[in-house]
């Protein structure tokens, strides 16, 4: 199973070693996997500490004197802590670089709701000259992060600790981009992320009771591919949208203003209540609780959506 936080050295290497103005600053973390980054690509690897307001500070001035910066940390502490100095280093001055984050939602589970971060493309999506990218495969995360590491916006890459487990053809992973799974008439499934593993075996449950589902994987968060979800929902009328993120701010609120534009059509979402996670435990605990696996979709989808 990948892990992207294990990944996202081997692509910022690879395209470190043939990119002279790639640089990669880190708040504390990472360290052992950035070796090799850090080696080959002498001046071009800082580690500045739990700073992370001044991570962003400086990943800016790099930026105005033209080289990619990338910023690594865990991402409530990159996000909600340093969120005045993306506003105004960033994307008020219109300056492109990346952030790359660990602890997607509550990957951090063990640690408590301190290191979890559910709004994260709710606070940013409202700023200016931002993408937001949610790569949940290797191949994801290689590919769109060399389509945008160079381009004239702020990226930010939500890199969790699990991926989905389904591949994809190369020409198919393009950022803005949805990509079809499967086609369907009955129901619209949004997966986004990680979840798209949970939402594929539900579709295939769903398939055997002989409902078909149309099933759309989200990896770009924003722009999203606002066609490809209105179509599907022209044809089902339909939709359940499953995000690790809050239920505000999220790809769910994107699908209803989408909906808007339609008539008669149905919007559910599974993701995070509004409250904060106070448990411990593991990522697969909290997937359990909070309905994101095959049952909490299928159950979801049977009681809710389907009626």
């Amino acid at each position: 199973m990948s892990n992207l936080r294990n990944d996202f050295p081997k692509v910022v290497h690879e395209v470190g070693l043939r990119d002279p103005n790639l640089v990669v600053l880190v708040g504390d973390i990472s360290h052992y996997r950035l070796q090799g980054f850090a080696k080959d690509c002498p001046g071009r690897y800082y580690n500045i500490g739990i700073c992370e307001p001044t991570i962003v500070n400086m990943a800016a001035g790099l930026s105005k004197i033209g080289f990619y910066p990338v910023v690594h940390t865990i991402a409530p502490f990159i996000v909600e802590r340093s969120f005045e100095q993306i506003k105004i280093d960033f994307c008020y001055q219109k300056l492109g670089g990346n952030i790359i984050t660990v602890g997607s939602a509550f990957d951090y589970a063990y640690l408590g709701c301190t290191h979890h971060c559910y709004n994260d493309f709710a606070l940013l999506s409202t700023l200016p000259n931002v993408e937001l990218v949610y790569p949940a495969s290797y191949e994801e995360l290689d590919l769109l992060f060399g389509q945008t590491y160079n381009n004239e916006f702020l990226t930010y890459f939500r890199a969790p600790m699990y991926g989905h487990e389904v591949s994809f053809k190369p020409s198919d992973i393009t950022i803005g981009k949805a990509i079809q799974v499967q086609e369907g008439e009955d129901l619209t499934l949004v997966a986004v992320g990680t979840q798209l593993k949970s939402a594929k075996e539900a579709a295939d449950a769903l398939k055997e009771q002989g409902i078909s589902v149309d099933l759309i994987y989200i990896h770009t968060v924003k722009p999203l591919d606002a066609q490809t979800i209105k179509k599907s929902l022209k044809k089902t009328k339909k939709c359940l949208v499953i995000e690790e993120h809050g239920i505000f701010g999220g790809v769910y609120d994107a699908v209803l203003r989408i909906s808007q534009e339609l008539d008669e059509i149905k919007c559910f979402s599974i993701s995070i209540p509004n409250d904060f996670i106070r448990d411990y435990g593991t990522y697969q605990d909290f997937c359990l609780k909070l309905g994101f696996c095959q049952g909490g979709v299928l159950k979801k989808i049977k009681e809710e959506v389907l009626i």
